[in-house]
This record gives structure tokens, C-alpha cells and sequence, in this order.
């Protein structure tokens, strides 16, 4: 069974950002495998809270600008 595992700061991608990405990584992983990898296909979208993570040796804050407005 395919699996992708993406993490994403919270609040970064509206609920149809995520559709998209769900969408378009399945059909990624069939065009490598095959129609017959669609329906085992796992496409996993983890939000890490803020502080939760670091970068250049600092923790890291999600500034508000890039935050998703709307989760339709």
C-alpha cells in the first residue's frame, strides 16, 4: 500500500488545500503504480502545532500572514 506522510505547520492549508493534496498525491502514486494502487493509497496530512518543531536551531512560530484564511 502506498503511503505519504506530509507535516505541515497548523493552520497552514485551508480543508481544500488538503483535498488537493490528497488528490494529486494519489494520482502521483498511480501514475508509478497503477490504477490498482488507488484504492490502497493513504495519504496522511499531520498539522504540527506551533513550537513544535524547529529550524536553524531556533523554535520555530508559523507567522500569522501564511496562515490559511478559509477551511471550506
Amino acid at each position: 500500500m502506498p503511503f505519504v506522510n506530509i507535516k505541515t505547520p497548523e493552520g497552514a492549508l485551508s480543508r481544500s488545500q488538503k483535498e488537493e493534496i490528497v488528490h494529486r498525491a494519489t494520482d502521483m502514486l498511480v501514475e508509478y503504480f497503477s490504477e490498482a494502487a488507488r484504492p490502497h493509497t493513504m495519504v496522511l496530512i499531520e498539522e504540527v502545532n506551533d513550537g513544535g518543531y524547529g529550524r536553524a536551531d531556533e523554535i520555530f512560530i508559523f507567522p500569522d500572514a501564511y496562515r490559511a484564511n478559509e477551511d471550506s
